[in-house]
This record gives structure tokens, sequence and C-alpha cells, in this order.
């Protein structure tokens, strides 16, 4: 089986790189411990008015995930007569005249030391985006450090084509530093004033009482050579929470550096369609409201939920939390460290998973009562959102959050207004992940 992987691997890296050079159609390529897939899909908004554009799909970030983009192919699971279908379509696509997108949105992920050198030296992207590493990132398992896993990350920034840009989340000082190299080539992105691209009074929207989205004001350096608005209020919907804020102003960079104008980059985020499980507010049972992060979890991210439970105004704030995987030696503190963060946000602290127990002990050390704390095992995902669901009033907020193979999907199903809307508004819908 290993043979056939490493083999399957090189057939389609080989296809996908004769697809580049004979099609040669613009390439961003977007890394980092958080945000990438929110950013592609910002991105992916703010281009396609203008351009053909094709992205990755879900988290398509892998050795195989990368070239099937390029290729326009699905994920064949564990199917090998459909991998060896998707290596003859490879084939075809490389003498066929069909047409081809103008620029392709790939996501590049990395769970060892490697993995992103190994694909940007022959993907040679235009142009590259890191959106941040942490201080405790997720997928840090298989490196001696997180300062080793960012160094990786900056592998990207060295792979650009000459004459093209890196776009960098600017308020990440780590990062920042590491691709000091790269100043002369890079648009920077965030919250600080010392960034290109700057979102200012930042807030929650809401209808009727209920959040809807965010709202934040664009300042753009003014000196930037295209020309465009200095401000601009920018209103993103569906979804909350700063890393969405986060991901817009990605797009707005990448849409300064790929020449389209901010003006219709903005109209584009408008319009912009929230990726299922990343902060997506959504209806829940008697009047309650679901931010529904299933998509996967780390513990920055998961703090930054909770600060934007925080903030939120509601009657009860109640956190459903799954175990972050992937951190090695650093699980413990920081499941202690959303814990201690629980504690001072939420009126409900619900855990899932053996992990997710030193967040509630580190609640209690925090004074929060015994009887707000519950704990699930990790299979019981479905079983937490089922007794859950019998307490909500209107009025409550639930955040629920979690790795993905906590499967914390199955309890937003149990919280939904109407659950028979689960395969269209959640993760992890399709056959094959039902079957796990």
């Amino acid at each position: 089986m290993d043979y056939f992987r490493s083999m399957l691997v090189q057939l389609l890296t080989w296809e996908a790189r004769i697809v580049l050079s004979r099609r040669k159609p613009k390439i961003i390529a977007i890394t980092g411990s958080v945000g990438k897939t929110s950013g592609k899909d910002a991105i992916y908004a703010a281009l396609s008015d203008a351009y053909s554009v094709r992205r990755s799909e879900k988290s398509y970030n892998s050795e195989f995930g990368v070239p099937l983009t390029v290729l326009g192919l699905e994920n064949a699971w564990r199917d090998p007569w459909r991998w060896i279908l998707n290596v003859v379509r490879g084939l075809v696509l490389i003498f066929s005249r069909s047409p081809y997108p103008e620029w392709l949105i790939l996501e590049v992920g990395a769970d060892r030391p490697g993995d992103i050198s190994r694909i940007a030296r022959w993907l040679r992207p235009d142009i590259a985006v890191i959106t941040g590493v942490p201080e405790i990132p997720a997928h840090v398992e298989y490196f001696d450090s997180p300062d080793q896993l960012a160094r990786e990350k900056r592998e990207l920034a060295r792979y650009v084509k000459h004459g093209g840009k890196l776009v960098l989340n600017g308020d990440d000082s780590r990062m920042v530093q590491l691709c000091a190299d790269f100043r002369g080539m890079t648009l920077k992105y965030g919250l600080e004033a010392s960034n290109d691209f700057r979102a200012d009074d930042i807030e929650i929207a809401y209808e009727e009482k209920k959040p809807t989205g965010m709202r934040f004001r664009l300042e753009r350096r003014a000196d930037l050579p295209t020309l465009a608005a200095a401000v601009l209020p920018i209103a993103i919907r569906g979804a909350l929470g700063r890393p969405r804020v986060y991901a817009a102003l990605a797009a707005l960079a990448v849409g300064e550096a790929a020449g389209v104008d901010q003006i219709s980059v903005g109209r584009a985020l408008e319009s912009w369609e929230p990726p299922p499980g990343r902060m997506r507010i959504l209806p829940g049972v008697n009047g309650s409201v679901i931010i529904d992060d299933t998509y996967n979890s780390s513990p920055v991210a998961a703090l930054a939920a909770l600060d934007t439970l925080k903030a939120l105004k509601c009657k009860r704030r109640i956190a459903l939390l799954g175990d972050m995987l992937e951190l090695g030696r650093y699980a413990s503190e920081a499941h202690r460290n959303v814990g201690r963060r629980a504690a001072k946000v939420v009126d409900l602290l619900w855990t899932v998973g053996f992990r997710s127990r030193a967040s509630g002990e580190a609640a209690l050390d925090e004074k929060m009562s015994e009887s707000d704390i519950r704990e699930y095992e990790q299979t019981e995902s479905r079983r937490a959102g089922e007794e859950l669901r019998a307490l909500l009033k209107p009025g409550d907020v639930v955040l629920v959050k979690g790795s993905q193979s906590m499967r914390m999907e199955k309890a937003v199903q149990e919280l939904l207004a109407e659950p028979s809307r689960a395969g269209e508004l959640l993760v992890r819908q399709d056959s094959e992940w039902k079957k796990r």
C-alpha cells in the first residue's frame, strides 16, 4: 500500500507539473497554521468576478490534494480503481484543449518537516499567502518546536516567482521577522497600524437582536501603487470572529496584488458565503443561536472563538468544546488555557474527549461552579448535543468547536432548529465521512 501511495503521488505530481507548464495559470498558494481555508475562500470570492478561478476543494492541501486541484480531480479515498481513473483523466487533461482556469488558489499544508518545500519547489506561486503561526499551532506534533513549524511555513515564500508577491499576516511578529528578507515583495495585513491593509472599528452586526456577521473599516496604505480608496467600509455576513476579518483582509491584499480594485473586492466579500463549520451563524432550537466552528480546532482558534462569544449580546453563553488534536506535548497546557478562558466567558461549559477534561479542571480552578461543567467521552458528541438541546432557551448562544476527528458537527445537528438541513449547513456530510 505504501508503494502504491508513493507511485500515485509521483504520477499525479508529474501530471500536475506538465499541466502547469502547458496551461501557465497564475498561482496563489496559501499556508499557515490558522485561517488557510477561510482565507482561500475569501480570496476566491475576491477574484471570481474578474477572472476564471479554481480553488482547492475543502482542505486539499497535501501531496495528494495540491495535484488533485491542479488537475481538477476528486479525492478517490480508498478506492484504487478510482485512483487509477484519476491518473488516466490527468493524462487526458495534458493533451486536452478544454478551457482551464486563469488563476489557481491552492492551500499548502505541513504535517512534517519538508512538506511545504517539497510542493512549493514545483508549484512556484505568483502570490504566496502566509496567514500566521501562533505560539502553540496546530499540526506541531511532528516538529521539534513551533519555531521549526514557522520556518517550514516560510519555505513557501522562498519559491515565489520573480516579480511575485508575498501577502503576510503582519500581526504575526515572528513570521514578519522570519520573512524580513522578502520585505520588498511583501504586502502586510492585520489590525496593527504598521500593516498595508488594516481593519479598524471592528464590530458585530445584529438584526432583531441576533448576530448576523461582522463590519469593519479598511484602512489602506495611501502610497500603494494601485489607485483605490484609502478608507473603505467592509461588511461580511453569516459568520463571526476576528479570523474572518483576517481572511477578508488577506483577500483585499491579494486583490491588490492581482490587479482587482478594492471596491470590487469589498462588494464581493459582502456576498462571500461562509464555509460550513467556521464560526458560522446557524439558527438553533427554541430561539437559540449556534456558532458552528466544528471544522477544526487549535489553541489560538479556540481562544479567539471564546473571545467572540464573550463579545456577543445574549442571555446565556454556552461552550461545547471537543478535544484539540495533533498538539503533542503541548496538549495538556493548551486545553487548560482554553478552560481558564472559558471560565471567564461562559455560563455553561460542556466538553467532549479525555483531553478536554483538562479544560474542565482548569475552569474549576478558576471558581466556575461544578454544576455548570459537564464532560462526555470522545465518541459522545451526538449525545452531548441531544442533552444540551433540551436546555436551550431563547437568547442563548452556543459555541461548538473541536478538531475534525471529534466529529462535533454531530452535536450541532442535534441543536439545529431545522436538522433536516444538516447536509446543506454542516461540515463532513458526504458519504465517505458518514461511514466513519
